[in-house]
């Protein structure tokens, strides 16, 4: 029980001192995770389970819907992104299909992992030094 509390807290600081790019990056991987639990529980034949995950990571695609910045160009096209992984979502959830669920997946690791290497690019960048114009 006390390395559960100690991991619990751990979990929880992690959050509370995050950048906004971390956090975004722990919603990926909660989004990962919940699609393959969700398939998981498809295969299990746990219909409750499969859904109470699949609408974990609907509340995740529908998050980044609602945080887009519309300004910014790229915008519209992740938003029509998670739009329509957001509709094949509660396709799969309708219908407890794995193969739409392998789909979506798909789209999002990509998206996770583009965001990955998009924070690596942008420390590596924040750490060089600027160069001096004589």
């Amino acid at each position: 029980m006390i390395a559960y509390n100690a991991y619990k807290q751990y979990k929880e600081n992690s959050i509370f001192t995050a950048s906004p790019e971390e956090l975004t990056l722990m919603l990926y991987n909660g989004l990962v995770k919940f699609i393959m639990r969700g398939m998981d529980s498809i295969e299990k034949k746990n219909i409750q389970e499969a859904n109470n995950n699949i609408i974990k990571a609907q509340n995740i695609v529908s998050e980044f819907m609602n945080t887009l910045d519309m300004k910014c160009e790229i915008s519209s096209s992740l938003y029509s992104i998670y739009d329509y992984m957001l509709r094949r979502l509660v396709e799969a959830n309708v219908s407890k299909d794995r193969d739409i669920l392998e789909e979506v997946l798909g789209f999002a690791k990509v998206l996770r992992d583009t965001w990955e290497q998009a924070m690596k690019i942008s420390k590596n960048q924040a750490r060089k030094p600027a160069v001096s114009q004589v």
